[in-house]
Formats: C-alpha cells, sequence, structure tokens
C-alpha cells in the first residue's frame, strides 16, 4: 500500500451518541473566522487546508482522554473547511484530523492517525511536554519521517477549548505610554513571582501572580511603564529537554498563536489573563508580549507533528528544493513562511486578537527578519509581513518591536526596519559593554550609543525611540554575572557547555565568580552602577532584565533556557529585597521621569542653533572642548558631556527643566576633572549621581561651581542638574 492510500485511511473512531438521542446533523457554518467560534445554535468550526481530501472534528469528554464524537466539516470555500456543530457550548474540548497525502519527498505530511491542535485554538486543555505521541512517523526507523505511523495519538494529545469571549472589562483602557518616554521591564510570568513570598501558593508562577497586588507593588516603586512578557503564547517542551529532566522555560517554542499557555494559569479559564492585564492596565502598566511568529515547536523533518506539518506542510512552512527538508533561518529546524497568505492571515489574526480581545499594549517580535523575508526567501522591508502591519488600522495603536536579526542571509537587520518600528539595539549592548571594559577605541561608538544610535537609525529618520536600548537581556548573562564571570559556565544545561554564547563582552573585575575580595565586590557593584547610569542616560528606550535590579545571578549561566528552577527564578530574599542597587534603580529611574532631556525624541548631535546653542557639548578632563584628534585617540576613555534642557520639552509630569552634566571614567586610574565653563549654565552642579558612592536627592547634593574640580575613582561616573539660564 503506497503512503498516500494509508493517509487515506481513516483512523479508528471512538465515538457515541450523547444520551437523548443522535446528534443534529453538522451545518454548512462559516468559512470565517477560521478556528472554533461560538454562536447562538452552537460552534461554528473553520480551518485552512489546503492540501486535504478530508477534514474532521473531534470531540473529546470532559477530561479530554475519550473520544465521543467525530463530525466532517460538509463545505470547503477557498481551501477553508467549515461547518456549524449545533448543541455545543464553551468548554467543548476538541481536536482535528487531517486527511490527505502523507508524502514527505514531496512536502506533505498528513496523517489522520495523529489528533492535531486547530491553529486558531484561544484555549489548549493541557501544558504539551515532549513525547512520543507527537511524532507522526515510527521512531526508530530507517529514514524513519518516509513511513506514516498508524498508531491514534488522541488520548495523549493536547485539544482546543472552545472559549466565551465575554469578559468584563469595565473601563480599562490601554496606558498608552509614549514610546520615548518608556522603561520595558523584561520579565518571565513563572520565574517572577515563583518564590515570591506575598503571593498565595497558588498563584505563584501565574498570570493571576504577575497580576497581584504584590508583584504590581514592586513594578510601580521601581519606576518602569511597561511590562515585556517573555512567550506566553502555547508552547512545546522538546522531548530531549523532558529525558534529561529539563524544560523549555523560556518558551521560544510556541504552537499556539491565540492561546495563552496552560501552565500559567492557575486555574482553566484563560480569563486570568485579562484579569492581569486588567490591573496591570490600572496601574498604569502597559503589557507587551514577546512573541514567536518565525518558527514553530514542530523542528525539522524529525520533529514531531502537532499541528501546521499535519495540517498543510507546504503552506505553513518554509521547505527546501527537495520539499523533504526545512528551511533554516531561526537555529530551531523549521522557518515558517509569512510570505504565504495562509501563514500571514494567521499571524496577523494572532496580533488583533492579542490587542482586541486580550487588550495587550503592544510585541516584540523574536528573530524579527526571518518573518519579514519575501516568498523569494530575502528580507524585504516593504514584504508581506511589514506591509501588512504598516496598514493595519488595529495594530497601529500597537508598539512593534523587532528582534533584528536572524540566521539567514543578510539576517543583521539593525537599523533595517521600516518607520513606525522600534528594534532591540545589539550594537548599543556591544558599544556599551566594551567601553565600561576599558576597550581602547571605543570611545566614539560609545558616545553615539549615549546620543540615540543616530548612524544606525538616522538613515530610516525614526528617531532615538526607534532604539530599545539594552544591556543585558534574558539571552546572555544577568547584570551581575556581566561583572562577576569572564567565561560562560552552562553544565547544567547538559551540552557540555557548548551552547550560549562564547563571546560575552563580559568582565569579572579580578576573580571568576564568588569572591570575598572587598575590592572585587566594590568595583563591580561600581560597574552594575555605571551600566544602569548609561542605559537611563541614554537617548532611546531602555529596557531593564527584570531581577538586574536586585543583582539577580545564574551562575554564570548565560543560556537558561532549559532552568526552571531556582536558577533562573526571582530571589525573593530579605538579603536580595536590601540590595543597596534597588534603591540606585528607583533613584535612577525617577531622574530620567524628572528629566526629559535624557528622553527627548531628538538626536543629540552637538550642531549649532540659530542663537549658538548646542544640544550636547563634548568635553575633555581638563575642561576643555574635545578635539578631533582626541577623538580619534583610542587611548582616551575620559570625557564629560553637557546635555542642554533647553533643546528638550518640559513634560507635563515633569519637576523641572534641568540640563545634565555627565563626566565618565572608564580608564584603570583615578581620574580629576576641570568641570567645563558653560555658556548657559554660570551656576553649581548638583552632583545626583555617582557610581562609586550612589545616588543623592537634589538638597542632600555636594555642588560644583565650575571651573571646580571633581575627582572620579577608575571605572566610575557622575551625573550632575543644574537649571538652565537664558
Amino acid at each position: 500500500m503506497t503512503a498516500q492510500a494509508v493517509a487515506s485511511t481513516p483512523a479508528k473512531r471512538q465515538s457515541s451518541p450523547p444520551a437523548g438521542g443522535a446528534p443534529a446533523p453538522c451545518q454548512p457554518g462559516r468559512h470565517w473566522p477560521l478556528g472554533a467560534t461560538l454562536e447562538a445554535g452552537g460552534v461554528n468550526f473553520a480551518v485552512f487546508a489546503g492540501s486535504a481530501e478530508r477534514v474532521e472534528v473531534c470531540l473529546f469528554d470532559a477530561e479530554g482522554a475519550n473520544e465521543i464524537r467525530r463530525i466532517i466539516l460538509p463545505m470547503r470555500t477557498d481551501d477553508i473547511w467549515h461547518g456549524l456543530v449545533p448543541g455545543l457550548g464553551a468548554g467543548t474540548r476538541y481536536g482535528i484530523r487531517v486527511h490527505g497525502p502523507y508524502d514527505p519527498q514531496h512536502g506533505w505530511r498528513c496523517n489522520p492517525y495523529k489528533l492535531l491542535l486547530d491553529p486558531y485554538a484561544k484555549q489548549i486543555d493541557r501544558p504539551l511536554r515532549g513525547s512520543i505521541w507527537q511524532y507522526g512517523y515510527p521512531l526508530g526507523q530507517d529514514k524513519r519521517d518516509l513511513h506514516m505511523d498508524t498508531r491514534d495519538n488522541a488520548p495523549h494529545a493536547a485539544k482546543g477549548v472552545v472559549v466565551d469571549p465575554q469578559f468584563d472589562w469595565g473601563d480599562d483602557r490601554h496606558p498608552q505610554v509614549p514610546m520615548e518616554d518608556s522603561v520595558f521591564y523584561e520579565v518571565h510570568v513563572r520565574g517572577f513571582t515563583r518564590q515570591m513570598p506575598e503571593v498565595p501558593q497558588a498563584l505563584r508562577g501565574t498570570f493571576a501572580g504577575l497580576g497581584s497586588d504584590a508583584a504590581i507593588a514592586h513594578l510601580k516603586k521601581l519606576g518602569v511603564t511597561s511590562v515585556e512578557l517573555l512567550p506566553v503564547q502555547a508552547f512545546n517542551d522538546e522531548r530531549r529537554l523532558i529525558d534529561l529532566g529539563l524544560a523549555n522555560y523560556w518558551g521560544y517554542n510556541t504552537i499556539g498563536f491565540l492561546a495563552p499557555e496552560p501552565r500559567y494559569l492557575s486555574g482553566n479559564d484563560i480569563n486570568e489573563f485579562r484579569t492581569m492585564v486588567k490591573a496591570l492596565h490600572a496601574a498604569g502598566l502597559e503589557v507587551i508580549l514577546d512573541v514567536v511568529y518565525n518558527h514553530s515547536c514542530e523542528g525539522n523533518h524529525l520533529g514531531p507533528t502537532l499541528s501546521f506539518k499535519g495540517i498543510d506542510n507546504r503552506s505553513y512552512y518554509r521547505l527546501t528544493e527537495d520539499h523533504r527538508h526545512y528551511l533554516d533561518f531561526t537555529g530551531t529546524g523549521n522557518t515558517l513562511d509569512a510570505s504565504h497568505p495562509a501563514m500571514l492571515r494567521l499571524i496577523m489574526d494572532s496580533l488583533r486578537y492579542w490587542v482586541e480581545e486580550m487588550h495587550v499594549d503592544g510585541f516584540r517580535f523574536d528573530l524579527a527578519p526571518a518573518i519579514a523575508r519575501n516568498a523569494q526567501g530575502g528580507f524585504d522591508h516593504r514584504g508581506p509581513f511589514l506591509s501588512a502591519i504598516a496598514q493595519d488600522p488595529v495594530l497601529k495603536r500597537a508598539k512593534m518591536i523587532a528582534e533584528p536579526w536572524d540566521l539567514g542571509e543578510y539576517g543583521y537587520q539593525v537599523g533595517g526596519f521600516p518607520q513606525g518600528w522600534s528594534e532591540w539595539n545589539g550594537q548599543y549592548r556591544d558599544r556599551v559593554r566594551d567601553y565600561w571594559r576599558g576597550i581602547e577605541g571605543s570611545l566614539g561608538d560609545f558616545a553615539a550609543a549615549l546620543c540615540g544610535s543616530s548612524d544606525i537609525y538616522g538613515p530610516s529618520r525614526r528617531g532615538p525611540r526607534a532604539s530599545v536600548n539594552l544591556i543585558t537581556v534574558h539571552d546572555g548573562f544577568t547584570l551581575n554575572d556581566l561583572v562577576s564571570y569572564n567565561d560562560k559556565h552552562n553544565e547544567a544545561n547538559a551540552e557540555d557547555n557548548r551552547d550560549g554564547e562564547s563571546h560575552n563582552r563580559s568582565w569579572n573585575c579580578g576573580a571568576e565568580g564568588p569572591t570575598d575580595d572587598p575590592k572585587i565586590l566594590a568595583f563591580r557593584e561600581r560597574q552594575k552602577r555605571n551600566f544602569l547610569t548609561t542605559l537611563f542616560c541614554s537617548r532611546g528606550v531602555p529596557l531593564l532584565r527584570g531581577g538586574d535590579e536586585m543583582s539577580r545571578t545564574q551562575g554564570g549561566n548565560n543560556n537558561a533556557y532549559c532552568q526552571d528552577n531556582p536558577v533562573s527564578w526571582f530571589d525573593w530574599s530579605e538579603a536580595r529585597r536590601q540590595d543597596p542597587l534597588l534603591p540606585f534603580t528607583q533613584a535612577m529611574l525617577q531622574l530620567r521621569r524628572e528629566l526629559p532631556v535624557l528622553r527627548h525624541n531628538a538626536w543629540l548631535t552637538g550642531r549649532p542653533d540659530e542663537d549658538s546653542r548646542r544640544d550636547i557639548v563634548w568635553y575633555s578632563v581638563w575642561g576643555l572642548e574635545m578635539t578631533a584628534e582626541e577623538w580619534r585617540n583610542p587611548a582616551v576613555r575620559c570625557v564629560a558631556a553637557v546635555l542642554d534642557a533647553r533643546f528638550a520639552p518640559l513634560h507635563a509630569e515633569a519637576s523641572s527643566n534641568r540640563s545634565v552634566l555627565l563626566v565618565l571614567n572608564a580608564t584603570p586610574e583615578d581620574v580629576t576633572f576641570t568641570l567645563p565653563v558653560v555658556a548657559g549654565h554660570p551656576g553649581e552642579w548638583a552632583l545626583r549621581i555617582y557610581t562609586a558612592e550612589g545616588h543623592f536627592d537634589e538638597e542632600d547634593a555636594r555642588r560644583y561651581a565650575p571651573p571646580a574640580k571633581l575627582a572620579l575613582l577608575s571605572h566610575s561616573m557622575a551625573l550632575l542638574t543644574q537649571a538652565p539660564q537664558e
């Protein structure tokens, strides 16, 4: 029997009519919207499956273990199979079987013996954990994927759940924080509250935990504006990790683009996510989702079959010329084909759903160039995906943030996204790290980063808010580990320390890992404050990695994607709560709110205006303007800069409009600066931040009248403020 003939053989049916007689027959229904839609008389099902010969919806009991009914969708409209099943309501558990060709050598992988997830399912009844039942071919055979596995996996497979869209949003409103005023806080839903004692045990590590009073109190006290959540769409744990006793903790292995991850629900109600959003909005906090539309958890040709592969493999994925294998721009085994109308429609429907129905405020797109490639595979800023985003009226009000790189040809696209987009600025990270670890020749790039990275974003005319400035994020060292380790220590990941980035631009300050040396410990604290002060003083949009404000450590693991344990969880012990870096971070964020000159969406250029005033002027240690020769000198790493507040609009919430004097010393020597005499700033400067000591309220600040001297320890910086004079 040929593979295609086997594919047409129906899987064994487990069905019995409900009590009271035979069920009402399936009606034609509608081909839009896709997915399972609750109607007045039942549930309408619509599934795109262009290669299918027949599509069945399978209904299950309340536990999702027994198939009780199977319905053939009776109608096909534009490759969408659809039908309305009378009598069904919210809570119905269902899956999909697709009958069609199983011919992997030509790109077809339909297998009706495998229950599939509806790509439009809005709730999934259980977490996905990698297991042998997920595979569409028999494991252990030669050329395995060429043979179809005819064992029914329905009892074990995850099912979709029909949801009632009703929810009382009350007076919920999007905070609509201007991009230039935003401060992003990257956080993991589970890890943030998993060990937070003020959160009830049953709610820790869930959406309800993140929306709790205790969690929100920390975020508000810290002073961030927007929580950026690592993936919360339903994802799968790789079988390899399960076998090792690990898990895909980060969640960059998604499959349900409209369904919240079940393990983050304290119950079985997706309204828990909405309740969390409503609580965060009430506190003035935005919710940004990290979304993964570049690949799925189905892996390469030997990966599992959970949804897309078995529904319409050739439409959803980018395949090689032989059609058996997958193009891989992502390093995960596959790349979703956002240039295909069906995949593009799913992505756009998903984004609109999270904005309209779940009230989120924006998205960070993982490996965004992979989504923005055209049908030929090239990155295209006018391609299908970016063009669809640009014209969408719903998404115009959402923040759009790209991780602007993938592994494909021309995949590094920092600065390459169109207007309306912001980007994670990896060059900002590298420039700032190099400067503070004392790399010769780093001053020019560091200055450009502090001024908003106009060399990167100026050509697209987007302004500094296009640059999401970051020092550390989930992928890499924590801030504490950045100044404590020269090398990664990822042995716990069971990959012989081969995984993770090897070139971290980190510096352990004199000892690898934990130490009792007071000089090294003081140096590390100074470096942490240097990084945070630089981050919050730079033009652009700062992103703070959650936990860095309390010196969270991962023990040198720079790729803790599989560590669902205290390695990754936030430490809420009293020692961490009393970490002096926490009030320092709060003070820096308060200063950023008070000083519009730090966050104005205009490049700092140093060019004079019609009154010969300049928005920024750079000075040497002698209090004289920097010369071209000094800028070219690779040994120069001491500099001061005056940011003139007269070039920044006074925000309504700002308590004062003050200019800023930054003084920086990234050399191994202590340095004494002569404070510059600056036109328009004849008064005293108040020392608000000195990273060798901490932060100071304005009334307690030491004051300096130029040309006074200011001594800075090696690798330290100071921030002084002054009201500008006309």
